[in-house]
Parts: C-alpha cells; sequence; structure tokens
C-alpha cells in the first residue's frame, strides 16, 4: 500500500465519505507524477494561488506565489517540468473544513545525478466545485538541499 493510501485508510473510517480536498490534493500528486501538466493546471481554479514554498524563494522572490492558470503554468515549467521525476510519500493527512493539510516528503529526481527530498506539509483548500484555490508548501530549501545525492 502506498503512503497516500495508508493515510486515506486511517481517515476514511472516520468520515462518511472522500474528503474534497483529500480527493484534489491526491488528483494533483497523481498529476504530477504522470507528468500530465495540462491535467494538473486544470484542476485548479481561475484564481487559485500556489505558494511553494511559502515565502520568497527561488519561484517567488517576493513570496506572493503564483496566482491565475498561466502563472501555474508557468510554475510547472520552472518546477516539475526541469525534473526528470516527483514522487509524493504522505505520511498522514488531515482534513478540516475546506482544506487538508498533507505531510510527508517530495522527492525530486532532477536527472540521473540529483534527487532531492522536501519534507514538509502541503495544505491543499478547495472550493465549492472541487477545484484548488490554494496549495501552499511548508518546507525550508536548506533542509531539502542537505538531502541532495545521487539516485540509488
Amino acid at each position: 500500500m502506498t503512503a497516500p493510501d495508508a493515510a486515506a485508510s486511517r481517515t476514511v473510517g472516520h468520515q462518511p465519505e472522500e474528503h474534497p480536498a483529500r480527493v484534489a490534493s491526491r488528483r494533483s500528486m497523481d498529476a504530477v507524477g504522470r507528468r500530465a501538466k495540462d491535467e494538473w493546471v486544470a484542476l485548479f481554479a481561475e484564481d487559485a494561488v500556489i505558494e511553494d514554498p511559502v515565502g520568497p524563494s527561488h519561484f517567488s522572490p517576493d513570496g506572493s506565489g503564483q496566482r491565475g492558470k498561466q502563472a501555474i503554468a508557468d510554475f510547472w515549467d520552472a518546477s516539475v517540468g526541469t525534473a526528470q521525476k516527483v514522487a509524493f510519500t504522505i505520511a498522514d493527512s488531515f482534513a478540516c473544513g475546506d482544506e487538508v493539510a498533507n505531510v510527508g516528503v517530495i522527492t525530486t529526481t532532477v536527472d540521473e545525478n540529483v534527487q532531492v527530498d522536501a519534507e514538509g506539509v502541503f495544505i491543499y483548500r478547495v472550493n465549492a466545485e472541487g477545484l484548488i484555490v490554494s496549495l501552499r508548501a511548508f518546507w525550508e530549501t536548506d533542509r531539502a538541499m542537505a538531502t541532495l545525492r545521487r539516485p540509488s
């Protein structure tokens, strides 16, 4: 059983149905893992915001993130699109209101020589239609860079 399924199996028994934000987060991770850019962008509302990571970063020097589908598509090109592979290992997931907070690791394989892990908390908020309106990723660049290694 994969980690996302394990986290879901612990929580589904306490809820009458799947939580919309958890479903959207799984769809997002699945699309990234399959490198399905158009499918991933379609998961977001027109005015959605991505902050990955939250605060100033090389993806968003002013810390405001990316707002709107075009900016989200551009973010893909600058991040996911430059990677050979992106894999998610979700250790736990907490759904409340219209949000879910996933705790886990994103392993990015840049190429045959570089792999890095970003441990963090990844928060998705959805609207009434189940579209992602906010994706906030809490991870630390220095901690991620300390995991830099050759893929095994």
